[in-house]
């Protein structure tokens, strides 16, 4: 990785209010299965279809069990997934029963034999979620706009009782409507609440629309809050924010010195809605993805702030004033990340694993899990992965490694990877899951030599097989520049060429005019979590006609009905005219293409 993001950062004052935790409740105690293995013995199986650091195997804990969020282990060995449903994964079906899984291997083979579904379903109005916590002999679990809690009976791994209510009333709109958590040793609970927009613009996502001032959206969002995990019945309000300034903070980790950190999304589209500003290269590389120290009444710099890998430091933002990244202003009174890794690369936990049985040299940083993003296109994307980042006490000590790859196989891109790394959890016998929230597969991970052998290093590269020609001599058409694409098959609309249609072809996939569509279509066209399926047939902008599209490219969509992400005008490019005939012509043939 480019050095600007494994660079030493200063030290951060530590986090005096946490002080002597221990590592987050649950994660440490009695072993089911040894993880451990004789020294030198090669891993069984392919591991699931990762590649992993040397040393260590994977098994495939559970499959399909739905779109598997956050996970956390119980002193029993027993694992518990929270899964999430909705709007981002198309509204598509969910397995029958609660979306709260219990998974346990009663044998000691590294799969879940036992499977159980718990708490509410789809019936009950539940669409899941994604925080999940052990504390006290019980699950806590966020469904919805509340995070509630069931006793667990020493007879079962699942609950006999109701949940009860902690905390209620967190929001469910907007950009980032999860609530991940987690809860120390003293029962202080802290819960994310993530930002409605990118920047707390007056519209959100749209070209050169300046940031509210005062950005109101912090008093319930955008930042971490503090409850009692104890105390039921707690809501949602202004006086209970911890922290604030963290646009999306999906990964809480506790070190064992009682250090709280969390992760940061950082914001997009720099360059597609501030285009004088920044080049379009900027845009898949700005901001950094961070690391935060977590402490109480700090500011981490949003809306106001974005952190710029490139020069290592928090800049102003383009909707307050900033100039494209050389003006600091009041970002010199925020607080920098501990660690900062690449643009968009989406992290969505974060792990610090205390236990003595997990490999010493691991036990001397951060694993997070990188879900991969939309927001590099037309650049090649980034993430789905599992990196370790050393750490000495509170800052980065050194640069981060790729510990687990090859979750999304072939394609890297939100609406085709086979699977996309969204939790992290570790078990008492000192074994690690990673959860998927593209299929529902959990891998068990376990070191395989005497622990203390272990050194940090990298994984091989994914064993992804490249795709090559049958023939020994390529025709003629095989060297022309659309060879290859469906362009060919499809029926361009009436009054336009076969041309232009492949013209909007290269267009649409970011290979003319510097275009972004498929980042949020996907390169097939069918959608991602933040945007709208092109070849289904359904049309909620236009008519379906070339001139509707047309109307639809140029004045974007600022408020989606059913996708996850608005977009700018021309898709944040600034297209001709032909060129948005070309793009709306292709867009108008896939549509009509029998793909489905």
């Amino acid at each position: 990785m480019p050095s600007r993001y494994v660079t030493r950062l200063p030290v951060i004052a530590s986090l005096s209010a946490l002080a002597c935790l221990s590592a987050a409740a649950g994660r440490v105690a009695a072993a089911p299965p040894a993880a451990m293995s004789a020294a030198g013995s090669a891993c069984k199986g392919d591991n699931g279809g990762i590649v992993l650091s040397p040393g260590f195997c994977a098994t495939v804990f559970a499959d399909k069990i739905g779109h598997a969020r956050h996970l956390v282990v119980a002193p029993n060995g027993v694992v518990y997934v929270n899964t999430w449903s909705g709007r981002y994964y198309k509204d598509d079906k969910p397995p029958a029963g609660g979306f709260l899984v219990a998974l346990k291997d009663t044998k000691g083979t590294g799969k879940a034999d036992v499977i159980k579904r718990f708490g509410d379903g789809v019936a009950e109005g539940s669409a899941g979620g994604t925080g999940i916590q052990f504390y006290n002999g019980a699950i806590y679990a966020e469904v919805n706009d509340r995070i509630v809690r069931y006793a667990l009976d020493a007879n079962s791994i699942v609950p006999a009782g109701k949940a009860e209510v902690i905390v209620s009333g967190m929001p469910l709109t907007g950009d980032h409507p999860m609530h991940p958590f987690i809860i120390d040793a003293q029962g202080n609970l802290f819960v994310d609440m993530g930002s409605a927009t990118n920047a707390c613009e007056v519209q959100n996502r749209m070209p050169k629309s300046p940031g509210n001032k005062p950005c109101t959206e912090k008093d319930t969002r955008a930042g971490t809050w503090k409850y009692d995990a104890n105390k039921t019945g707690q809501q949602l309000s202004p006086k209970e924010r911890y922290a604030t300034g963290n646009r999306n903070g999906e990964g809480f980790a506790i070190d064992g010195a009682g250090r709280l950190f969390v992760t940061q999304h950082g914001r997009d589209q720099l360059s597609e809605n501030w285009p004088e500003l920044y080049k379009p290269q900027d845009g898949p590389e700005l901001p950094a993805e961070e690391v935060v120290l977590l402490q109480s009444g700090a500011d981490y710099g949003w809306p106001e702030c974005y952190f710029d890998g490139f020069q290592k430091k928090l800049v102003l933002g383009p909707e307050y004033g900033g100039d494209g990244g050389k003006t600091v202003g009041l970002c010199a009174q925020r607080t920098p990340p501990a660690a900062f890794f690449p643009a968009h690369w989406a992290p969505n936990d974060l792990l610090i694993v205390t236990n003595s049985k997990f490999p010493p040299a691991y036990r001397k940083g951060a694993f997070i899990a990188f879900h991969g993003s939309w927001n590099r296109a037309p650049a090649p994307q980034g993430g789905y992965n599992v990196v370790f980042q050393p750490m000495a006490a509170d800052e980065a000590s050194g640069d981060f490694v790729v510990f687990a790859d090859g979750f999304a196989g072939a394609v890297k891109e939100p609406g085709r990877a086979e699977a996309r790394p969204s939790g992290l959890a570790a078990g008492p016998d000192g074994s690690l899951y990673i959860s998927d929230d593209e299929h529902g597969r959990i891998w068990r991970v376990t070191y395989h030599g005497a622990p203390e052998t272990a050194k940090v290093a990298a994984a091989p590269p994914p064993k992804v097989p490249a795709a090559s020609s049958k023939n020994a001599e390529l025709p003629p058409e095989g060297v022309h520049p659309d060879a290859g694409r469906q362009t060919a098959s499809l029926t361009p609309p009436p009054g336009v060429t076969k041309e232009q249609v492949a013209l909007g072809d290269r267009i649409f996939h970011g290979e003319v005019a510097g275009a972004t569509c498929a980042g949020c279509h996907g390169s097939d066209g069918r959608g991602s979590p933040v945007g709208a399926d092109l070849t289904s047939g359904s049309w909620l902008w236009s008519d379906s006609s070339l001139d509707g599209i047309i109307k639809t490219i140029t004045e974007g969509v600022a408020h989606p009905k059913h996708s996850g992400g608005a977009m700018p005008p021309w898709g944040g490019t600034p297209l001709k005219p032909d060129e948005v005939k070309a793009v709306a012509a292709y867009v108008y043939a896939i549509s009509r293409q029998k793909t489905h």
